[in-house]
C-alpha cells in the first residue's frame, strides 16, 4: 500500500502545480482570438484637467473585465467654454458615427 502512496503523492503534487500554472498565466491565444472577436466600437467621455475628452473605444470582454483594444480622441472641450453644451453635442454625434463606421468595416 505505501508503495502506492508515493506516485500518488506525486501526482496530486503535480496536478495542484499545473492548475497554478493555469490559474496564474495570462490567456491562451484562443481565448485572446475570442476576446478580439466580439469587440465593439463605443463612444465615451473622459474628465481629465479640466477638459471634457469626447472619444471612441473599441472594447472586448476578456475573464470577466473589458479589454480597451483601442481608442480614438475625437474632441477635447474646456469646461469653461461658453458654447460647452453644443461642441460637446456635435463631438458626440461625430463619435457615434465614427464609431458606426468602425463597427461596420470590422465586421
Amino acid at each position: 500500500m505505501r508503495i502506492l502512496a508515493m506516485p500518488l503523492v506525486i501526482l496530486v503534487i503535480a496536478l495542484v502545480i499545473y492548475l497554478m500554472i493555469i490559474a496564474t498565466r495570462g490567456p491562451s491565444r484562443a481565448e485572446r482570438t475570442k476576446a478580439i472577436r466580439p469587440a465593439k466600437w463605443t463612444t465615451a467621455t473622459e474628465m481629465k484637467d479640466g477638459h471634457t475628452i469626447v472619444l471612441v473605444r473599441q472594447v472586448a470582454a476578456g475573464r470577466g473585465e473589458s479589454l480597451e483594444l483601442a481608442r480614438q480622441v475625437i474632441a477635447e472641450i474646456p469646461d469653461v467654454a461658453p458654447d460647452w453644451e453644443q461642441r460637446y453635442h456635435e463631438a458626440m454625434a461625430e463619435a457615434r458615427s465614427r464609431a458606426s463606421a468602425l463597427q461596420i468595416e470590422s465586421d
